[in-house]
């Protein structure tokens, strides 16, 4: 007798989610009445061209930016009842964040950069789990440099250590291979796609790259502020061939 797979629960949704920048006769609607359901334990990616609101979408559901209308959610906390103190302490306590830029601090080292969050809470540091990342991201030996000794693999690499070894609840990565060459990006992509096989990790993320999808569970695909597409189990190429319908 086949046994069925567990439930999969959902981590962060969106609701009716309405984004405008700006006001009046200048307001651009960035998102367009958008629901959505970010699965636990799954490797999201989020597609579209330039301007489709992938990035905003994003934002909204990590709580960096507000919704104009709609509803988010981050497991059961609806984030539009939080104040801004609950909203940082909520971001820094559950959500981690890998960006194209590394946004690392240059005065630290490896190992500062990865644990800085906990020394900003004033958390005590889980050594195992801790070593366990280290060891996913092959930075054992670089933990005493600083950013500048490092490339930009590397730093990138610190900057995925540093969003996992939080044990978040879901991680939301901004075009993490931006800035990389594709063996440094590959890279990447395989220990994020480890941390989702092997530690259960939630991920999202938002890349131009069809070959940056191709290692997510399953593609988003927007355009002028909507989903207007899906795709489970994507390969590179049937990336590509959605992409090529929107023109960009």
């Amino acid at each position: 007798m086949t046994t069925a797979p567990p439930a999969t629960s959902v981590v962060a949704r969106a609701v009716e989610a309405v984004k405008y920048y700006g006001t009046g006769d200048t307001a651009v609607l960035a998102l367009a009445q958008v629901d959505v359901a970010i699965e636990g334990g799954r490797f999201t990616a989020i597609m579209g061209p330039s301007g489709s609101g992938k990035s905003t979408l994003m934002h909204c559901l990590a709580g960096l930016d507000t919704l104009t209308y709609g509803r988010v959610f981050l497991g059961d906390v609806d984030l539009s009842t939080l104040d801004d103190k609950a909203l940082t302490r909520l971001r820094r306590d559950r959500v981690g964040f890998v960006f194209q830029s590394y946004n690392l601090v240059p005065t630290l080292s490896a190992l500062e950069n990865i644990t800085l969050p906990s020394t900003l809470a004033g958390r005590e540091v889980d050594r195992p789990w801790l070593e366990r990342v280290v060891g996913t991201v092959g930075l054992a030996d670089r933990l005493d440099h600083r950013p500048s000794e490092l490339s930009g693999g590397q730093q990138q690499r610190v900057a995925v250590a540093r969003a996992l070894a939080q044990r978040p609840q879901i991680v939301f990565a901004d075009e993490p291979t931006g800035n990389l060459d594709s063996r440094a990006s590959g890279e990447i992509l395989g220990f994020m796609r480890s941390a989702v096989d092997e530690f259960g990790q939630t991920i999202v993320m938002v890349t131009h790259d069809p070959i940056a999808a191709s290692y997510a569970d399953r593609v988003l695909f927007l355009a002028d502020g909507r989903i207007v597409d899906e795709m489970a189990s994507p390969t590179a190429q049937a990336v590509l061939d959605r992409m090529k319908r929107f023109g960009d």
